[in-house]
C-alpha cells in the first residue's frame, strides 16, 4: 500500500478504514526492510500508541486477523502481545502458541490470569521453559497438566516426569499421551501400567520390555485405588468456571485502562461479540461507577439508568437504541421497560455534561440497589 493510501486511511474516522490501516501498518512493520529499526524504543512506544489505539475498538475478525499477522513477530509491541493474549481463546491462541515477544513472566502470568482455555495453550506451547512448567505443576489443574503431558518439546526433568505420572494416577486423560511421552522411562512405565487401560498397557509392555506377569500381580492389588482415580477424574468440572471468566474480563479492562485505551467503542464492540460481562464491567470502570450498580441497572426495568450511564461515558445518544436492543438480547429481555422504557431512555441524553449524567446515575442506582 501506497504512503498516500496509508495517509488517507489515517485520515479517515471510519471503523472499516481504521481496522484497513491496523492491517497495513502490520504489514509494513513485517517487511525486512523494517528490521532491527522496529525494535528501538522510540519505535516501539509509538507503534504500542499506534497499535493499541486502533484495535481497542477493532471486530473479532480483524484481531484475529492481526493476531496471526503478530504470532511470530518479535517487533509487536509487548503491551499490545499481552492483550491480545488475554482476548477471546481463538485470538488468542496463535500469540501464546508462537509470539517471541511473551517471556517467562507473561507465560506464568496467564497461567494466574487467563481462562482454563488459556491455560491449556500455554501449556502446549513448544519448548516450555523450568519457570513456566514449574507453575503449572504447582498449580495442578487436570486440564493443564493433560496438555503439559501431550508437550513433548517441554524442558520436563526426570522429578517433573515422576510428577506427571504420579497425577495420572487421578486424571485419566494424562495416560495416553504420557504413554506416548519420549521423556518416560522404562521405571516410570512401570508405575503407570498399574492404573492404564488395557490397550495402554499392552503399548507400554511392547514399548519398555515389561514383564507383565509381576505387573499384573501388582496391578490386582491396586484395581481399589485405580477406581477410585476414575471416579474423581470424571468428577472434574466440564465447563469453564464463570468466575474465572469474570476475573479474565476485570484484568484485560484493567490492562487497557492503564494503557488509556478503555474508550466507548470498546463497550459498543464488546456487546457486538455477545460479552455482556465485559460491557458491564468496562462501562464501571470507564465511568468510575460500582460494578453492582451497572448489574443491578442491567438487571432492572429501568433502561433511562443505563441511558445515563452511557451518556456520562461518551456514548452517543443515535447508538444507544441498538446498544440496548443488543443488551436485552443478551440479558433475557433485560433492562425491561419495553419501548415506553426505551422512549423514556432517550431522554436521559439531555444536554447536560457527562459529569451531571454520572451524578444523576450515581444517586439513582443507589436508590434502586437499596429497593
Amino acid at each position: 500500500m501506497s504512503s498516500e493510501s496509508l495517509l488517507d486511511l489515517a485520515k479517515s474516522r471510519q471503523p472499516a478504514d481504521r481496522e484497513r490501516l491496523l492491517l497495513a501498518i502490520a504489514d509494513l512493520c513485517d517487511t525486512p526492510l523494517a528490521g532491527a529499526a522496529m525494535k528501538s524504543p522510540a519505535i516501539q512506544a509509538l507503534l504500542s500508541s499506534i497499535f493499541m489505539s486502533l484495535v481497542v475498538e477493532a471486530e473479532r475478525d480483524i484481531r484475529h486477523r492481526l493476531s496471526q499477522k503478530l504470532a511470530a513477530a518479535d517487533w509487536a509491541p509487548n503491551a499490545l502481545v499481552n492483550v491480545l493474549a488475554l482476548d477471546d481463546i481463538e485470538i488468542a491462541r496463535p500469540i501464546i502458541a508462537r509470539s517471541p515477544v511473551l517471556k517467562d513472566l507473561d507465560l506464568v502470568r496467564l497461567l494466574v490470569e487467563a481462562t482454563i482455555e488459556h491455560q491449556i495453550e500455554v501449556a502446549r506451547r513448544p519448548h516450555l521453559s523450568q519457570t513456566v512448567i514449574g507453575a503449572i505443576l504447582e498449580q495442578a489443574e487436570p486440564a493443564v497438566l493433560t496438555a503439559l503431558a501431550g508437550n513433548p518439546t517441554a524442558e520436563l526433568t526426570a522429578a517433573d516426569m515422576e510428577e506427571l505420572v504420579e497425577a495420572s494416577r487421578q486424571i485419566a486423560a494424562m495416560r495416553t499421551p504420557l504413554s506416548q511421552h519420549p521423556k518416560l522411562t522404562g521405571q516410570l512405565a512401570k508405575r503407570l501400567y498399574l492404573w492404564a487401560g488395557l490397550a495402554l498397557r499392552q503399548g507400554l509392555a511392547e514399548r519398555f520390555r515389561l514383564d507383565i506377569t509381576v505387573l499384573d500381580e501388582a496391578l490386582a492389588a491396586s484395581v481399589a485405588e485405580a477406581h477410585y482415580g476414575v471416579a474423581s477424574d470424571e468428577a472434574q468440572p466440564r465447563m469453564a468456571r464463570e468466575g474465572e471468566r469474570e476475573a479474565m474480563e476485570q484484568r484485560l479492562i484493567d490492562k487497557l485502562h492503564a494503557a488509556g485505551q478503555l474508550r466507548p467503542g470498546y463497550l459498543i464492540r464488546a456487546l457486538r461479540e455477545g460479552r455482556l460481562g465485559l460491557f458491564a464491567t468496562g462501562l464501571a470502570m470507564l465511568g468510575r461507577f460500582e460494578a453492582a450498580h451497572v448489574q443491578a441497572t442491567l438487571d432492572s426495568d429501568r433502561p433511562e439508568l443505563l441511558a445515563l450511564a452511557c451518556a456520562a461515558v461518551g456514548i452517543d445518544r443515535s447508538v444507544f437504541p441498538d446498544l440496548l436492543e443488543m443488551t436485552r438480547k443478551l440479558n433475557d429481555g433485560r433492562p425491561g421497560g419495553g419501548n415506553e422504557g426505551a422512549r423514556k431512555a432517550s431522554v436521559a441524553f439531555a444536554p447536560v455534561s457527562p459529569e451531571i449524567a454520572g451524578a444523576a446515575f450515581r444517586q439513582a442506582a443507589r436508590t434502586l440497589a437499596a429497593a
